[in-house]
């Protein structure tokens, strides 16, 4: 299995933060943000996301907090950090200041990752298709990079619930070749990663939801 080196993880972490001209005192922690926004239940799913960065710290060995921060595009917070992960039940609508500061976190090399957990498809859809002029969200192919390191993952995005019907997808947003936003739709990939408890997926699940979430942090880290 493939292991992120460290010190390449962190140097990328801390250029995409000098880039937006942010510093802190402990700058070799990343930080992964998790969006906060007016409308909709952001904060669903609370053992997710420290789940999935310790299962990223353990497996790329990389120095990560495995607490997220929670970020907005309303303020400056978005600046914090080089990733944002973003999911809830509900519609919701961005400003115009807040796509604009969407599209400028994006542009300078940050990461957008959005799981639909039930009721935000259109939205998403719609805010992540009018960013770049001639740029929509696309599906990927399972031979993407992004389902091959560090786990091998054959069949594309695991399906964790039931909501739409069908199988599910994961679609990127690319700008000037680079894939800035990755979208996980008809999954709920966040459910899975809970403690095991809390919504009754199992262990398979479980596992299947981890290993989608850490190569997509991987890949969003190091562009590969």
């Amino acid at each position: 299995m493939h292991i992120l080196n460290r010190s390449k993880a962190v140097a990328v972490g801390i250029l995409f933060l000098f880039s937006i001209n942010f510093s802190f005192a402990d700058a070799a922690r990343i930080s992964i943000g998790r969006l906060k926004y007016q409308g909709g239940d952001w904060y669903s799913n609370p053992s997710s996301l420290p789940n999935l960065l310790q299962r990223f710290a353990l497996v790329t060995r990389s120095k990560i907090e495995t607490r997220e921060q929670t970020v907005s595009f309303a303020d400056s917070t978005w600046r914090k950090v080089p990733v944002i992960y973003f999911t809830g039940h509900k519609g919701f609508q961005l400003s115009e200041s807040e796509r604009d500061n969407l599209r400028e976190f994006l542009t300078n090399g940050g990461f957008l990752f959005a799981d639909d957990n039930f009721g935000m498809d259109k939205n998403i859809r719609t805010e992540l298709n009018s960013l770049f002029p001639g740029s929509r969200l696309q599906e990927l192919p399972f031979s993407h990079t992004i389902f091959q390191a560090p786990y091998q993952i054959k069949n594309g995005v695991p399906k964790i619930h039931e909501h739409y019907g069908g199988a599910p997808k994961a679609l990127g947003l690319f700008y000037r070749g680079r894939m800035v936003a990755f979208y996980a739709f008809n999954t709920d990939l966040g459910d899975g990663w809970e403690d095991l408890e809390v919504h009754g997926d199992g262990p398979v699940k479980h596992e299947s939801a981890l290993r989608m979430g850490v190569n997509v942090l991987h890949y969003a880290l190091l562009g590969e």
